[in-house]
């Protein structure tokens, strides 16, 4: 829940955006910012591509330090802490520097970041208003993408908010299937390039639309005959805890659009977000692999892509309470021997959450989901309790 107390103008909605004026602002090397975030939960039942399991859990332990170098560099260093299944991993999710000065408005970042693409990847998860990301981004992202790479970024001068990016990674996460363990992987495997564009309508209300392309130059399929009969249990892996993209493509085409309403301009009593996004992951199958379904199993003959979208509403009533309601499909294939198994996913969520401050959030999440082709996973009604809570000094939110 981001507070505010004034109404969202162009220049605070790109700052926000950008993601360094409001981090920026105080911190120095002789007062970094330091933060850590707990996060834990009881779900009643597993979810597809999800990270929490049945049962007492933790989700992401966060913790964070952030400064200005200097007046021409901003720095920040995020590690999450897990535990899955008894094991607790530690993983470096931001190690970046990026630019404070630079002319133009131009900016560059560097080390490892979160992907810019979309809505919600540039956002940790605890800010998040339900309890997991939406289907498609377990699916596609790797619930949220972070690699090492670099970023260009440019917030043209117009009365519009409007930022334009390009990304390069090394794209690890992003990797199809090599069971075998023969393929040459390209080092600098992700590109990416996004704009995004947004404003006010009068006192009380703004908006935003982006656009994403990203494309992975290690997403295709091997031909089958390099992983027949082994990749259904790989993806068996993917339905429980994974890193990485489930399902990869070498095009990957997004829409995102974000509606934020507030009684003057003034998100501390009361709210309105109403956000959605439109994932599309073309060309996932190897030229080869194509050519052999169209000769001997033309009857089996898939979709070249799969895709995924979501809707969500969260609405504050008051300072302390909000509740949310989110859809989401996700649509996708599944190498098995020879062929594709189509897979689908609907998910409804309610959420009811109540925040004593901005630092701390206890939620009540019931999800329904009805799945087709998900190993071990089942039709259901699944019940999570969550609490997110906030030690230390934390950055604004992004809008």
């Amino acid at each position: 829940m981001t507070v505010f107390s004034t109404r969202i103008s162009p220049l605070v909605l790109a700052c926000g955006l950008v993601s360094t004026c409001a981090m920026a602002q105080d911190p120095s090397l002789t007062n970094p910012a330091i933060s850590a975030v707990l996060d834990g939960y009881y779900q009643t039942a597993d979810r597809p591509l999800a990270e929490r399991q049945e049962g007492f859990g933790l989700g992401e332990t966060e913790l964070a330090l952030s400064a200005n170098i200097d007046d021409m560099f901003y720095g920040k260093v995020t590690t999450i802490i897990e535990n899955h299944d008894g094991d607790t991993e530690v993983e470096l999710e931001e190690a970046f520097i990026q630019t404070l000065a630079m002319p133009a408005g131009f900016a560059v970042r560097a080390g490892r970041f979160l992907s810019d693409v979309g809505y919600l990847n540039n956002q940790h998860p605890h800010t998040d208003a339900f309890t997991d990301r939406p289907a498609a981004y377990r699916a596609f992202l790797g619930n949220h993408y972070f690699d090492d790479g670099i970023r260009l970024n440019y917030v043209a001068p117009t009365d519009l908010y409007w930022v334009m990016g390009l990304e390069a990674f090394k794209g690890d996460k992003m990797r199809a299937e090599d069971e075998h363990g023969e393929r040459e992987f390209k080092d600098v495997g992700v590109y990416s390039a996004y704009t995004k564009i947004g404003g006010d309508i009068g006192a009380d209300s703004s908006w935003q639309l982006g656009l994403s392309y990203l494309r992975n130059e290690n997403g295709r399929l091997t031909p089958f005959e390099e992983h027949a009969g082994e990749e259904e249990e790989h993806d068996h892996d993917h339905e429980g805890h994974s890193h990485g993209a489930a399902y990869t493509g070498e095009n990957t085409y997004i829409a995102d659009f974000v509606y934020k309403w507030a009684p003057n301009g003034n998100y501390k009593y009361q709210h309105l977000t109403v956000s959605g996004e439109y994932f599309r992951v073309a060309d996932f199958v190897a030229e080869a692999e194509h050519e052999h379904h169209e000769d001997e199993h033309a009857h089996a003959e898939p979709k070249d892509y799969h895709q995924g979208w979501y809707l969500s509403g969260v609405y504050q009533w008051s300072p302390s309470w909000s509740t949310g309601i989110r859809y989401g499909e996700l649509d996708t294939q599944q190498a098995h021997d020879d062929h594709f198994h189509g897979q689908k996913l609907k998910e409804t969520e309610v959420s009811l959450a109540w925040h004593h401050s901005h630092f701390s959030t206890v939620r009540l999440q019931y999800t329904n989901q009805r799945g087709t082709n998900f190993n071990g996973i089942e039709d259901d009604n699944v019940i999570t309790l969550q609490y997110v809570m906030t030690l230390g000094a934390h950055g604004a939110h992004q809008f």
